[in-house]
């Protein structure tokens, strides 16, 4: 969704937010690529090749579909060997502008949120932490049978929150992520350099 588009965002119409993590709430991407790049130089592929796919779907899926002819255990242990790292570096997590404002104008409403994410539980926790948030609702690729870019995780954020999704906006950057929360029938605002700001978001729902 284009800037001159979020004033068709129909705000009476949506009772709860679910939002994507990394790159939409915070600002996780030089971590996630430097740790990226590392499994290309570590394998002999191009690193620019490899940051263009990973954004914004499961760590599994990307893995899988880097090595097609990997067995479960080398794909299970570069899992455990990039979430081990990705663990690690934080040191260059930060909310993004506007998205703590966002969260407390949510909570002084009482209006319910959520946190749709592609990373698993531990490095989620860690990032979020890191960053200063602490939701009540966390969907994960743990908790779905399917990830992004199915529409399945966000489907699930509505269902945890109660709320029905076509009056949930979903909050997305990647175009991953764009593609599971359109399937899923929530109303969609695109954030990052291709969207809006969360502080133009913010602004827009007030």
């Amino acid at each position: 969704m284009t800037r001159d588009r979020l004033d068709h965002v129909d705000v009476g119409v949506l009772d709860a937010v679910l939002f994507d993590m990394d790159g939409t709430l915070l600002d996780s991407y030089p971590v996630v690529e430097r740790c990226w790049t590392e499994v290309a130089v570590r394998h002999g592929l191009d690193p620019a090749s490899v940051l263009a796919m990973i954004h914004g779907v499961p760590a599994d899926y990307s893995l899988r579909r880097l090595f097609p002819e990997a067995s479960a255990e080398f794909i299970a242990a570069e899992f455990d060997r990039l979430l081990d790292r990705e663990c690690e570096v934080t040191d260059g997590v930060r909310a993004l502008p506007g998205a703590h404002e966002l969260i407390a104008w949510l909570d002084e409403r009482r209006t319910p949120w959520a946190v749709v994410t592609s990373a698993v539980p531990r490095l989620a926790w860690v990032r979020l932490r890191a960053a200063g948030f602490e939701p009540t609702v966390l969907v994960t690729p743990l908790d779905t049978a399917r990830g992004k870019p199915a529409p399945d995780p966000f489907l699930e954020g509505a269902r945890r929150l109660g709320v029905p999704i076509e009056r949930c906006l979903a909050v997305e950057d990647s175009p991953g992520g764009l593609e599971s929360a359109r399937a899923s029938g929530a109303v969609v605002v695109e954030v990052g350099p291709d969207g809006v700001s969360l502080v133009d978001l913010l602004g827009r729902l007030r």
